[in-house]
């Protein structure tokens, strides 16, 4: 597995954000996908695959607890590219066993139950939106937290067996912000109020000037690791 990802780099090295796209797409053909959540850095890739048809399949977690602009820029984003998002959705079995024994808001009172939560919305779908792939392409960028700038560009997830490229890895948030404007592409209104990562509405508030990255999300724990399982890591 280290020679995949040693040849990845050395075909990527020195290409660009869309080039790099496109080589992965020719190494992967049919068993490549993108993962957006319609935050800028998601956006900025979308606009990339869309706009140079660039044969890999985007989706994203419909966890049931989005926010109303996280839906329009959805919408918005297929009216503009006129390209299909393929949706995942919790298995509903699983909710209705959380939330007929917990509630509806049982991800307040620990973290096992937050992440529990978060297992059956986006783990258990993330799960089935990568089977049978071999490449997973992701917006994550180094500078967001402790934990992602310990990452590199392209890596093995052990978790999901397959080959994870980040091809906005070195940008930073002004170079994110600074595309998005010049190719006038939709993005979440809510990163105008403050919220420079946008997940699921009861779990996310805006940050404060000097606040982490992610200090918005699940406001109410350690604020020492944010993430969801999505992207871990050991």
């Amino acid at each position: 597995m280290s020679e995949l990802i040693r040849n990845i780099k050395e075909q990527t090295a020195g290409l660009d954000a869309v080039a790099s796209l496109k080589v992965l797409a020719e190494l992967f053909p049919g068993e490549i996908v993108f993962s957006t959540s319609f935050g800028w850095e998601d956006q900025v890739i979308s606009h990339m695959i869309f706009a140079n048809d660039i044969p890999i399949k985007v989706f994203t977690l419909e966890t049931g607890r989005l926010f109303p602009e996280t839906y329009y820029t959805w919408n918005r984003t297929m009216e503009i590219y006129g390209k299909p998002i393929h949706a995942y959705f919790p298995d509903s079995q699983l909710v209705q066993e959380m939330v007929s024994k917990k509630g509806p808001s049982s991800f307040y009172e620990s973290v096992e139950n937050r992440k529990e939560c978060c297992y059956i919305r986006k783990i258990e779908p993330l799960k089935r939106a990568l089977a049978g792939n071999r490449c997973w392409i992701t917006g994550i960028r180094s500078e967001q937290s402790a934990n992602r700038h310990d990452m590199e560009n392209v890596e093995w997830d052990d978790q999901n067996q397959l080959i994870k490229f980040h091809p906005l890895f070195d940008w930073t948030l002004d170079d994110v912000k600074a595309y998005v404007k010049a190719n006038n592409i939709p993005y979440n209104p809510l990163h105008d109020k403050g919220f420079p990562s946008i997940g699921c509405a009861p779990c996310t508030r805006a940050v404060q000037e000097g606040e982490d990255f992610r200090a918005g999300r699940w406001r109410w724990e350690d604020q020492s690791k944010k993430e969801c399982g999505l992207h871990a890591v050991k």
